[in-house]
């Protein structure tokens, strides 16, 4: 199985050594092509996860070094063809659990893209891997073709979830999780539209036609829950190291303005992806990055929940696919496109703040004139001395 021993690729030295040494990341390669796209999944997540986006882009959910699809000549080198690396982040999945709590590691992503030999990439993450993605941009932004943000926050507080009745329910079931059932149905919970009292009749149809609709004999739901099982066996529950340092890495996760600034001159297209009704990722945190990202971002919203790229699967990939036509070579077009609805947006708004200008000073020196007038009738008029005989 393919691993990419991070401290070979990494020049530390001091603590900073002791977070790489001995950490083996767990990766898989799907399709060929000089297009490359690296995603980064979340929290307590492994690489299957970005199945339904592995398949949109390479034709196969078949990985590369499997020898059964060694000899397949559709998996041939193409012109155009495009080669995805999803990986485990270290504390889940096959990947190493450090024992000691670390920030989150984008260090781990660049080691990978040297080992894989990748110049640059497509870099798309979700949630804690949209952190990432984000720190990776800042450190390399020249190695970035493109980035994609699904469900993200600005990490600390922002990675607090809605506080209700039902969420809080969700978490005590998440902590009290033992076994692959029991964390394959607060899963579900947690990753798509649920419906409650307050739920508007958009949020209740979304429910409706994904979780609660049948594919044959069974609801989406129990099909998913079968699944969720199965992948969760496979690879085992996450340790608790593996948690609290995901935990720990989701919370001290911080933004720069220096940072959210190289990304910015950078100048590869961005998008910002979320689901409306996400209830772990709020989405008010994702439009305030996409506003610091300006005039480089653009804001994707959906009728989903947090795992918005199996929920709103085709929404999703159209707007991935749009991201790297949007950076490939031979796009300037299509990137001066991009800028130009977000440039737009601005003129717009200086223009109607201009407006507004004029017209509030306009009624400032009309009430001025008034108010002067008023006080030339108060002022005492001066009276000469009568005249007498």
């Amino acid at each position: 199985m393919p691993f990419c021993e991070v401290g070979r690729h990494q020049k530390t030295d001091g603590a900073a050594a002791n977070t790489a040494t001995g950490i083996q990341i767990f990766y898989r390669t799907y399709g060929k092509g000089p297009i490359k796209v690296l995603m980064i999944i979340g929290l307590a997540g492994t690489h299957d996860s970005w199945g339904p986006q592995i398949n949109a882009l390479t034709g196969t959910v078949r990985p590369n070094d499997d020898e059964s699809s060694v000899e397949d000549p559709s998996r041939g080198e193409e012109a155009t063809g495009v080669e995805v690396c999803a990986f485990d982040n270290r504390g889940v999945g096959r990947s190493s659990v450090p024992t000691k709590k670390t920030s989150i590691v984008a260090k781990d992503a660049i080691a990978i893209m040297d080992h894989l030999g990748w110049q640059k990439a497509h870099v798309f993450g979700h949630s804690m891997g949209a952190m990432i993605s984000c720190k990776l941009a800042a450190m390399v932004p020249e190695r970035i073709s493109s980035l994609a943000l699904l469900n993200v926050t600005g990490g600390g507080y922002e990675c607090l979830p809605k506080f209700d009745r039902q969420t809080l329910s969700i978490a005590l079931r998440f902590l009290r999780a033992k076994t692959p059932e029991q964390r394959a149905a607060v899963d579900l919970d947690t990753h798509y539209s649920q419906l409650t009292e307050n739920s508007s009749k958009i949020h209740v149809s979304v429910m409706q036609e994904y979780l609660a609709e049948y594919i044959g004999l069974k609801t989406r739901r129990a099909i998913l829950y079968q699944e969720y099982v199965k992948g969760i066996s496979s690879t085992g529950m996450q340790s608790k190291y593996g948690f609290e340092g995901q935990i720990n890495a989701c919370w001290t996760h911080k933004m720069s303005r220096k940072e959210i600034e190289s990304i910015r001159m950078a100048g590869f297209p961005i998008s910002v992806i979320h689901g409306r009704h996400d209830i772990i990722a709020q989405l008010c945190h994702a439009k305030r990055l996409a506003e610091r990202l300006y005039p480089s971002a653009r804001m994707v919203e959906l009728n989903g929940g947090h795992l918005v790229s199996h929920e709103r699967t085709e929404e999703v990939n159209k707007a991935l696919l749009e991201l790297i036509n949007a950076s490939h070579s031979g796009k300037a077009s299509q990137i001066s496109a991009w800028r130009a609805v977000s440039s737009s947006f601005i003129l717009g708004s200086v223009e109607k703040l201009h407006i507004f200008i004029l017209y509030f000073f306009g009624l400032f020196a009309l009430a001025f004139q008034y108010l002067r007038r008023g006080v030339m009738r108060l002022k005492p008029v001066k009276v000469e001395a009568a005249l007498t005989s």
